[in-house]
């Protein structure tokens, strides 16, 4: 996981573009919207929020093994278990992914208003929903890094994925954007909580025949 960090911190232009790819995204919401005339529906702001995350996600954790040469991961291949290393990776971009959604939401609230009735809830549903998408995305990249077109395959593999765990996310978010008393949808978070524990242990047991290969 230090490695992550050591390579992100060298490649600071691959962090500074996630950022413009955030403030630029959220920028064309507010003028397509128009938001200076009037709020947005509390529906189309959380919809548009996750959304915006989902191709940030995307774009930043798609490349965790796909940037990977050949050699260097032959080289880790001595180094460490195939265990060790997924779960380096899984910890690192989730961390990577929720600094990104919590910038995002700082400055998608500043520019597009805040209509979240129940704030700390929204935030436990961010933070679980970075640390399913970034878990997910992981293993998918290490699933396209050994295909051609690579680039291509995380695009079709990943969306199919997604889009069951968003509507989950988005569900739970609607929730804390309504101030809806947190015991009516409980369950929903320990779904979200499933799905995040089924990512991880299915990636941690079958990374290892993956990594043989």
């Amino acid at each position: 996981m230090s490695k992550e960090f050591r390579s992100e911190w060298r490649q600071k232009y691959a962090l500074n573009g996630m950022l413009l790819y955030l403030a630029s995204t959220i920028f064309v919401c507010y003028m397509s919207f128009n938001v200076k005339v009037g709020a947005i529906q509390g529906l189309t702001w959380n919809a548009l929020f996750w959304i915006i995350i989902l191709f940030a996600g995307v774009n930043s954790v798609a490349k965790s093994f796909i940037q990977e040469a050949n050699g260097r991961l032959l080289y880790y291949y001595t180094l460490a278990k195939p265990e060790q290393i997924i779960i380096s990776k899984i910890i690192y971009y989730s961390l990577l992914m929720i600094g990104l959604t919590l910038v995002g939401y700082f400055f998608y609230s500043v520019v597009m208003g805040n209509p979240i009735e129940d704030k700390p809830m929204f935030l436990l549903t961010v933070i679980l929903a970075s640390t399913g998408l970034a878990s997910a995305l992981t293993m998918l990249s290490g699933i396209a890094s050994k295909a051609p077109n690579s680039s291509t395959l995380i695009a079709v593999l990943s969306f199919p994925v997604m889009i069951p765990m968003l509507l989950v996310i988005i569900k739970c978010s609607r929730n804390a954007l309504d101030g809806i008393d947190r015991s009516q949808y409980l369950d929903q978070i320990g779904t979200l909580v499933g799905i995040n524990a089924i990512i991880i242990a299915v990636s941690y047991l079958l990374f290892p025949y993956l990594w043989r290969s």
